[in-house]
């Protein structure tokens, strides 16, 4: 099932990848602005496992502590998944699937096809060849490791080891960037980084028209 395509031929796909506060979202929405089309998994996973969602009730069987009112917890989840390894695979073990049938949906749709191009963000995009595997292109939000857990801290709520933990759980700041064929530098103020996603939207188009004329020319012509 993995092997599946996640998306048409027609859709050029990238990848937007980067470690927990790193600013992917606020990337993904310059990047929209533009008329890309954006799946982010982390908002296909929100949808999942929210109330009546079609991941609750395996999630409640697998986490019964981490219920409330029918509801997940998503703190009480998010502190157990992230000191506890295998927890942390029981969880992805069933969102994973989910996320992929949603994903897939997703990047079929009239919009996708539509799009100059379609970015694709994901958290662990490097971690999964699921996804790995089928992107014309991966770009990465960067920012330090210190500011990675001071806006996680400082935005979210989440204590400082917990932060802590989900930066260790994730790939390191210099294997990101080694497999990055473009990077956001996101240290600085969204003005920045705007100009930046600017620059790269205009390459990105440009890479799309000409993968989507390669792939119609007729075989003799490109032999």
């Amino acid at each position: 099932m993995n092997d599946a395509p996640l998306a048409p031929q027609s859709v050029y796909l990238v990848g937007l990848t980067g470690g927990v506060g790193s600013g992917k979202s606020t990337a993904a929405a310059l990047f929209a602005a533009k008329g890309v089309y954006v799946v982010d998994v982390d908002d296909l996973s929100r949808a999942l496992t929210a109330r009546g969602g079609s991941a609750v009730n395996a999630v409640a069987a697998a986490f019964p502590d981490a219920m409330r009112d029918g509801e997940i917890d998503r703190a009480a989840l998010r502190a157990r998944v992230f000191s506890s390894a295998s927890d942390r695979k029981k969880l992805e073990a069933i969102l994973h699937p989910l996320i992929r049938i949603e994903t897939r949906r997703s990047l079929s749709s009239a919009n996708a096809s539509a799009a100059p191009y379609t970015l694709l963000v994901v958290p662990l995009l490097f971690e999964s060849n699921a996804y790995a595997d089928q992107i014309e292109c991966a770009v990465v939000v960067d920012v330090a490791v210190e500011t990675q857990i001071n806006r996680v801290v400082a935005t979210r709520g989440v204590p400082r080891e917990i932060a802590d933990g989900i930066v260790a759980a994730q790939m390191t700041r210099a294997a990101r960037l080694q497999r990055a064929q473009f990077v956001l530098d996101n240290g600085g103020p969204v003005s920045t980084l705007a100009t930046q996603v600017d620059a790269l939207h205009t390459t990105l188009v440009a890479n799309a028209v000409a993968a989507r004329r390669a792939s119609q020319q007729p075989m003799e012509a490109v032999a």
